[in-house]
Parts: C-alpha cells; structure tokens; sequence
C-alpha cells in the first residue's frame, strides 16, 4: 500500500520548464517499456504507433482565466476563473479562486481590469461565485489574462498565448493547459493521419486542482478535486475499433486518460458527459487506455501516482531519476514520455 512520501523526489530548479520551445516537435520523449528507457526525439512518436491505432485528444481551451480587480472598499482582488456554471442570456455565473485581504461580501461588487463589476454571490465550498454582467466567455477573452502554471516565474505574453495551447484546441474551459498535446503540431498531425492513425477526441476541462499537491500522507483520505469531462459518440466508436482489430488506443495526456477511464467505470466505454472525481493510484487496472503520452508530473501530485499506477511504480520512480540525471525538462512546458499500461501486472 503506497503512501504521499512514495511519490515525493527531489527536482532541481533548472529543470522546470520555464518557456516553450519554439518548435513543438523539439522537445524529447522518454520511451518506458519492458525492454529498459530510450532516449528520443518527440518527432519521432510515429514510430511507435501503427495503422490503426487511435490517438485521444482533449479539445479543451484554456482561458484567459486570470483577473486583477478592486472591491468597492478600495481593497485589491486577484482571482482564477475556476469553471464557468451558466452562460445563458440571463445568467452568467462562474466559480472563481479569489484572494483578498479580507473576503468580499456576498451582494458586494468587484471592478475586474478597470472594465466591468461583477457580483459576489454565494460560497461554493473553496470557491466564491460571481455573476458577470454579460458573456462570460468573451469578457474572458476581452479582459482577462492568460494562467500560466505556478511554477512559471514569467508572466503570459504573446508567444505563450499561442504555446499554451494546442492547435487543436476547440471548446473553452479550462484553466491549464493539457500539456502532453503541446508537443504536436498541424505538420505531426498530417503525417499521422497519412499513416492510417485514427485521431478521437474528448474534453476535459483542466482544473487549478491539477497543481495542487495531496496534503494527507494516507491518500485514501484525499479528496479528488471535480473536473468536468464529455465523451462523444463517435469517440467510443472509434477506440471500439481500435479494440476490435487489435490496435491500442493512446491517450494523448493524463486529462485526456481521465475522461476515458471516467466514462469506462462500468467496465467498458460509454458516451457522456459529467463531473469526475477519479483518484487513480497503483492498484488501479486501466479499463480501456493502452498507451498515454503524457509530461513529467509534480512531486506528491495525483498525476505521479496516475501514471505510477498505468506504466508500474518502479518504472515510473527509474524514469523520473533517469529524465533527472540526463536533464529531460519538466513539467508543462517540458518534455515527454511514452508509456505503456502495466497496471494489470502490478495490481
């Protein structure tokens, strides 16, 4: 039985991630198999998938999520738009992290970028609800700023607006970009499609949970922040094809994992859409996720023990010290890996 100090390591700082670079495809890929750790180049990717095979998407966009705002006592507001709950021609509510030096009052109104208030509403657990005063979406994209991650000492600025997502992004929500899909671009993407790969996608809308460390050193006692995720029809067709002539299906991204598994709890995948609070740790038996293509993840994060969980606890702990010791860059700007599920071995 694993415990929070099993997934704990030491990373030096000069390993984070601090920028893109420039060409998507530059960045490398640590293959983890039965046959050891191989050092490649993400470009290469193609070769180890097959005709056949489906490649799962998170179409998800990230908003411009981050505000700076004064409540009408004169007192400073920065806040992180968490989900949008309603956008109707009546209503147009949201959840936001909020920090403040005192707690704005329920009724009281906020100015955000010296362009609009909105209304405080009622407490929803840790977040604050807000009603804005017209659409949400493009009053985001109008006067908000770009989230980069916590552990990125810059602030936005136009090459990470483009960097931050992926090309293939469609549906706004999220406040993090899924990382492992950064690594493609339109050019990557054309030649897999001339391979006979079959692309599939779902939308999970990444939360600011997934920066947060588990805090309980007992993880059956941590609470799994929600994230909302939809699974289309012609998703569960395509990884039904996949499985029928024997090919994998490779989630593209632990979000893009998360949706899959999420809408396969009854034992096999099914279309739909919800809230999943999903904790997956080693003991885990994937259902349907054959490979995942996924980033370097936080020390004592859900991410490590997820895919702790898939490509086994041992391979994971000797990939993460190997990527250290050959200087892989980390994190959501960083490198990748090319995983394997492991986890009916190692239950």
């Amino acid at each position: 039985m694993y415990s929070l100090s099993d997934f704990d390591f030491e990373l030096p700082p000069e390993l984070i991630a601090q920028t893109a670079l420039p060409d998507r495809t530059a960045s490398r890929l640590l293959q983890v198999s039965d046959e050891g750790l191989v050092d490649r180049q993400f470009g290469a990717i193609l070769d180890h998938l097959s005709a056949g095979d489906v490649l799962v998407f998170n179409d998800t966009r990230v908003l411009k999520a981050r505000f700076f705002g004064v409540k009408a006592t004169g007192g400073k507001v920065e806040m992180l738009v968490e989900r949008v709950i309603k956008n109707t021609a009546d209503e147009h509510i949201v959840h936001v992290q909020l920090r403040a030096s005192k707690s704005p009052l329920q009724g009281s109104r906020i100015r955000l970028a010296d362009a609009f208030d909105v209304t405080v509403g009622e407490r929803a657990g840790e977040f604050f609800t807000l009603h804005f005063p017209g659409d949400v979406f493009e009053l985001i994209e109008q006067y908000g700023r770009l989230p980069l991650p916590p552990y990125i000492n810059h602030e936005a600025d136009d090459f990470d607006e483009q960097r931050y997502q992926t090309v293939y992004s469609r549906v706004p929500g999220a406040v993090a970009a899924p990382t492992a899909g950064l690594h493609f671009d339109e050019a990557l993407l054309e030649k897999a499609k001339a391979k006979g790969i079959a692309f599939a996608y779902v939308t999970l809308h990444v939360g600011a949970g997934t920066f947060q460390p588990v805090r309980v050193e007992d993880l059956s006692q941590h609470a799994m922040h929600s994230e909302w995720y939809t699974v289309p029809q012609a998703t569960v067709d395509a990884v039904r094809t996949a499985k029928e002539k024997a090919r994998s299906v490779v989630c593209v991204g632990t979000t893009s994992m998360r949706a899959i598994e999420s809408a396969s709890q009854s034992g096999e995948l099914q279309a739909g859409s919800g809230d999943t609070r999903l904790f997956i740790t080693p003991g885990y038996v994937f259902k349907t996720v054959d490979q995942l293509i996924t980033n370097f993840h936080l020390p004592k994060s859900t991410l490590l023990m997820l895919v702790s969980a898939f490509a086994g606890y041992d391979a994971i702990k000797a990939a993460y010290a190997h990527a250290i010791a050959q200087q892989y860059r980390f994190f959501s700007y960083g490198d990748a890996m090319l995983l394997t599920n492991r986890s009916s071995s190692n239950s």
